[in-house]
């Protein structure tokens, strides 16, 4: 099929080039000429803006768009849908909030412009080892864009999850187990480092990526870093979020369903951004006023 890609980051820059591999006509844009540039060099079909990206695709366009969540989102599919007729499908493969999904495609629907939103999981790996795709939207459109997701899936990794802001809320929730596993594989590995025993934590990590209850792609990944850097010294210990943990939460709290080691996850990574917190200070100022114990001064 072909199919526009807007966006050429980490993410879609490879999944236009995934695209072009499996015999699809793919035409790319993004903001950076050297992306377009790039893009072009693998494959694709260059445009210089989005006009031109809608005049090179033929009736009914198909789009996907792969930009960062929230204002660069609504911005792109809003001008985006300007150029449009009714007839062509929007898909959002970024990490918009499920609800934004459900409010966009209404909007779209009156002008009967079609949309769908696609959950993407796969990081900069996904050009070898595929995305594993979560998509939302009406049955017809789902049909209509299959090609183009199995070509980007592995085999048996993608899925219709259900009606627009289904695939998004589905991606949401993934992400959000993702937190609790990389919180829990992160205090094992410091529990093990912080022993008594002079332990090679590379090769526990890929140990344990053979027969283990505990091997999984992110344990993979990290034996990759420890080989790397077996101290992890070209890092500092902030870690940010996207959005799709604190979503995960706040839904949890909306269904009242009990999600603690998501939250608390989402919590050590706020923490990780403290250098030195006043909350932390207040515990020191604590003990030291109750019980005399010594505290280290600034």
């Amino acid at each position: 099929m072909r199919i526009g890609m807007i966006g050429l980051g980490r993410m879609g820059g490879n999944m236009a080039t995934r695209l072009v591999q499996g015999g699809h006509e793919v035409v790319a844009y993004d903001r950076d000429p050297k992306a377009v540039d790039e893009a072009a060099g693998h494959g694709s079909t260059g445009a210089n803006a989005l006009a031109d990206l809608t005049k090179q695709l033929p009736a009914p366009r198909t789009v996907w768009v792969m930009v960062p969540a929230g204002a660069p989102t609504e911005s792109t599919i809003e001008a985006l849908a300007a150029l449009m007729q009714p007839g062509d499908l929007v898909i959002d493969g970024g990490n918009t909030r499920f609800t934004d999904d459900i409010r966009r495609a209404e909007a779209l629907k009156s002008r009967g412009i079609h949309y769908m939103d696609v959950g993407t999981s796969g990081g900069v790996w996904g050009l070898k080892e595929g995305y594993s795709l979560m998509a939302g939207g009406d049955p017809e459109d789902f049909a209509r864009v299959e090609p183009a997701l199995k070509t980007l899936a592995p085999a048996n990794g993608y899925l219709h999850c259900g009606p627009v802001g289904s695939g998004h809320f589905v991606k949401m929730v993934h992400n959000g187990i993702e937190y609790g596993l990389m919180q829990a594989y992160a205090e094992g590995f410091e529990i093990m480092k912080a022993s008594r025993y002079k332990l090679d934590l590379e090769k526990i990590s890929k140990l344990w990526m053979e027969g283990s209850v505990v091997r999984s792609w992110l344990l993979e990944l990290i034996g990759y870093a420890l080989e790397q850097d077996p101290e992890l010294k070209h890092l500092t210990d902030w870690v940010d979020d996207s959005g799709e943990g604190r979503w995960t939460v706040e839904e949890s709290i909306e269904c009242a369903v009990p999600a603690p080691v998501i939250t608390l996850s989402l919590q050590m990574r706020f923490r990780s951004r403290q250098e030195n917190s006043f909350a932390g200070r207040m515990l020191a100022a604590m003990r030291q006023q109750f019980g005399g114990h010594p505290v280290h001064k600034a």
